[in-house]
């Protein structure tokens, strides 16, 4: 069993990151982040790589591409055990990622709102978020993917005692990612189904329901 050398962490629902991240530290890991994320980690005390140092390109058009890269989901999509794979990293440049803890643009929450218009939906829209975490669970023999906060014990006491998780756990921690993007595109279609795009007007909580 391959030891973590890397966690990528974005959070909307940051309760319990620091606390997370410092252990990760603790173990030698490298933590890569963005954004508000990144800054409360280093508030913390954190050393922590922007992904766009990490990419070498940087955020853009308004936070809409932030992780979109080759060097992010190469990191995360290849199998460890295959060699293809492994020259293919080391021919570009790609590094591991080994744990992937996102959660997403809280949709539900702004569209709740009696004033969201339609524009402001669409910017809490996730696109990033879910195929940060679609990836990871795809590739769950290989990579932890955390989008609850109440997993940060497991997945802590599982590396401290052998430098990575168990494959049920990845494998469980998985199934949660697809549970929750199924949840999350079935709000945002619903939701877009009660909206006359052409009228980019305010809508009231009654129209949403």
């Amino acid at each position: 069993m391959r030891r973590v050398e890397r966690a990528l962490i974005s959070l909307t629902d940051k309760s319990g990151c620091e606390e997370f991240a410092k252990a990760l530290a603790a173990m030698g890991i490298e933590i890569l982040s963005t954004g508000g994320t990144a800054q409360k980690l280093r508030a913390g005390g954190l050393t922590v790589t922007d992904v766009s140092a990490f990419t070498g390109f940087p955020e853009m058009l308004d936070g809409r591409v932030k992780t979109l890269h080759p060097l992010v989901h190469g990191g995360i999509l290849h199998q460890r055990h295959n060699p293809e794979h492994r020259e293919q990293c080391r021919q570009h440049g790609i590094k591991p990622i080994d744990i992937v803890a996102v959660n997403l643009y809280a949709f539900a929450r702004t569209v709740a709102s009696s004033d969201c218009t339609l524009a402001d939906a669409i910017e809490n829209i996730d696109i990033g978020g879910p195929t940060l975490l679609r990836a990871s669970a795809k590739n769950f023999k290989d990579v932890t993917v955390i989008v609850d906060p109440a997993d940060y014990p497991q997945v802590l006491a599982e590396l401290q005692a052998k430098g990575n998780t168990t494959l049920a756990t990845r494998f469980g921690l998985a199934c949660k990612v697809f549970e929750l993007t199924a949840a999350y595109d079935g709000a945002i279609a619903g939701w877009l189904r009660t909206v006359d795009p052409a009228t980019n007007a305010y809508f009231t909580g009654a129209e949403h329901a």
